[in-house]
């Protein structure tokens, strides 16, 4: 996959401002038409050297600074509770300024997080690959001559679904993957392995704020379909033209202030004694009625 210039954490919101072309109506009557590791005693980590384990954990003061200063993709970084002088105020300065999230943690998560190493204070999670921005699932919808299709996730916490869900994304022809900064898992070697390989294809864009994503991305012709138990059932609803199909946890479900910046409310009928399904089985069902309503 082509490396990629653009800055994962900010170009994420930087939506081109220019529309390829304004919403189209939107009716509810599908008519054809185009519509809306281990512990190794025996010898001690270099301080000056980006020290990894588990893959995606990178700890020490000088590797920390080095990988945000090379703009690897960084999902967060822990800092020692009480720590806050010297590079470990510069760690965190130089984080803040390119939107990274920093938590402050006792010793004891990063002793066990850095398998008992000496990590002087700071551990950071990097991503298993690089992020996108939408600006750039946009122009592979436009480069393909195909309407946008993206999918949007609100708090999915689970890496398992997290690579399940861009598996099928990818397969069912989607351009991107959008997922928030804040409480939500990031792009982690379990990710990886769980989109058995469909990570290497799919664009996925982090954003710090999902409803003013969706707010952007209505302003670009969008239309936006949010995932709950009180909408009208897919089937019956219109997931032609360019769209993007909101989905949350399963415990949560999906913000009041997300749902309300969507164009309208969709839901998959449900028969049985239990009242949802899995974030990824959800996913799979709403990406596939797109895929039969552009194509069939």
């Amino acid at each position: 996959m082509e490396e990629q210039t653009s800055q994962a954490t900010q170009g994420s919101e930087d939506i081109a401002k220019k529309a390829s072309k304004p919403r189209k109506p939107r009716n509810s009557k599908p008519d054809g038409e185009q519509a809306p590791r281990r512990r190794n005693t025996n010898k001690k980590p270099q301080e000056d050297k980006a020290t990894q384990i588990a893959d995606n954990v990178v700890y020490g003061r000088n590797s920390v600074l080095e990988a945000i200063k090379v703009n690897r993709s960084i999902d967060k970084i822990l800092v020692q509770s009480g720590e806050m002088e010297g590079s470990i105020k510069k760690i965190i300065g130089d984080a803040k300024k390119k939107g990274l999230l920093v938590q402050e943690v006792d010793k004891a998560k990063l002793d066990t997080l850095a398998n008992f190493e000496k990590h002087q204070g700071v551990i950071a999670f990097v991503a298993a690959h690089k992020y996108y921005t939408i600006e750039e699932m946009l122009n592979d919808a436009k480069a393909k001559n195909q309407d946008p299709f993206l999918v949007i996730l609100e708090n999915i916490q689970d890496p398992h679904n997290l690579g399940a869900i861009i598996r099928t994304a990818h397969n069912a022809g989607a351009h991107g993957v959008i997922i928030p900064k804040h409480r939500a898992v990031g792009l982690t070697p379990i990710v990886a392995k769980s989109s058995a390989g469909a990570l290497e294809y799919m664009k996925v864009a982090k954003v710090t704020n999902i409803s003013q994503t969706i707010e952007k991305l209505k302003a670009q012709g969008i239309w936006v379909a949010c995932a709950d138990m009180d909408g009208e059932a897919i089937f019956k609803e219109n997931l032609r033209g360019p769209i993007g199909i909101v989905v949350g946890n399963e415990g949560e479900g999906i913000s009041k202030n997300v749902k309300n910046k969507c164009d309208f409310v969709i839901s998959i009928p449900m028969y049985g004694k239990i009242s949802s399904l899995n974030a990824s089985v959800a996913t799979a069902v709403l990406c596939y009625e797109v895929v039969r309503q552009r194509n069939y």
